[in-house]
């Protein structure tokens, strides 16, 4: 048969403008518009009826072509490395609490623990043109640095501590946290200290601030196993093993996460060790397994949602003009449980 075969072009519908809803709402486009955008400012029964029509008619706004005329997008971008980990998941659920409050929106991307992958994030997202950007850590790339600084968007850095950062920061000292561990441990008195742990760069200073305090009393023990980001419960437990195999002694572990220190505490039980008396195990960053495990695990608490709070607020304040510190801290302390 003729013309089997062929493509046939198919009218597509016209998309539902702002026009449209203002004809079938009986109002005009500025109302529509201030409905949307300042809904406060529309008279209820109005707002009513235009919201109707919106429903009926499955209107999305254009909020980028709307957004031109005051460079605002309502969109406000993070970067974080995972959100498989309780970690970074609280974090983001306070961030987007705060955002979707204030008639924002979160884009968000991964970067799994990258700097290149940060990078290419970075320039995909201010390609959208976001009113302002969230970045985990404070070691970017320099390519990152430079694009961040051209955007001229407001940036704020989580989970770290910096006198200089790019714009604000909102964390807290990792090395800090590692030398408060050193020092529970030290009241303790055990015969060998070492850390486990992973290879980003706030779990290193972890680790740095960790030896740093305990030099002059004792040298850290580290394990021969490379752990990438996140580190695993296996890699807890692999790691203590080969402790336990170097020698004999009280030893007191500090582990990068609550992940690793449960895997190395597992490890600790299975060899019959005593805890804490044999083998002391401190976490890092109380997750909600922490008090349930086999004995319960000492460790690091962060309020985790609070740095998003925090982070949320200071970017829509930097949005709205105001200044803002340029460093926010969030305190941090020791939960003790039987594990140390």
């Amino acid at each position: 048969m003729a013309g089997q075969g062929r493509s046939r072009l198919i009218d597509q519908p016209s998309p539902v403008t702002l026009a449209d809803i203002a004809k079938l709402a009986g109002v005009s486009p500025v109302t529509v518009s201030r409905a949307i955008n300042t809904p406060s400012l529309v008279k209820p029964k109005t707002l009513e009826a235009i919201e109707r029509v919106i429903a009926r008619t499955g209107y999305v706004p254009n909020l980028l072509a709307g957004g031109l005329a005051s460079r605002r997008t309502r969109l406000v971008a993070a970067i974080v490395p995972s959100v498989s980990s309780t970690i970074f998941a609280e974090a983001i659920e306070g961030l987007n609490a705060e955002l979707v409050a204030e008639g924002y929106q979160l884009l968000l991307g991964l970067s799994g623990y990258d700097h290149q992958r940060e990078m290419e994030l970075t320039r995909a997202i201010l390609a959208r043109r976001p009113d302002g950007i969230i970045l985990t850590g404070i070691t970017h790339l320099k390519e990152t640095r430079a694009m961040l600084t051209g955007a001229g968007l407001p940036i704020v850095e989580i989970w770290d501590s910096t006198p200089s950062p790019l714009d604000t920061a909102v964390g807290f000292s990792h090395y800090d946290v590692g030398a408060l561990v050193a020092e529970y441990f030290m009241t303790k008195g055990y015969d060998r200290y070492a850390q486990i742990g992973a290879n980003d760069p706030r779990a290193i200073q972890r680790r740095d601030g960790f030896i740093k305090r305990l030099a002059g009393v004792a040298a850290v023990e580290l394990p021969d196993i490379e752990m990438n980001s996140p580190s695993t419960f296996s890699d807890g437990r692999k790691a203590l093993t080969q402790l336990l195999d170097r020698g004999r002694g009280s030893l007191a572990v500090f582990g990068s996460s609550d992940v690793v220190a449960h895997g190395a505490l597992t490890e600790a039980i299975a060899r019959g060790c005593r805890v804490p008396e044999d083998v002391a195990i401190v976490g890092f960053g109380d997750f909600d397994f922490a008090p349930h495990t086999y004995p319960p695990l000492t460790t690091v608490r962060i309020d985790r949602r609070m740095i998003g709070t925090k982070a949320a607020r200071s970017i829509l304040r930097k949005i709205s003009g105001e200044t803002v510190e340029p460093m926010i801290e969030i305190d941090f302390e020791i939960v003790a449980r039987q594990s140390a």
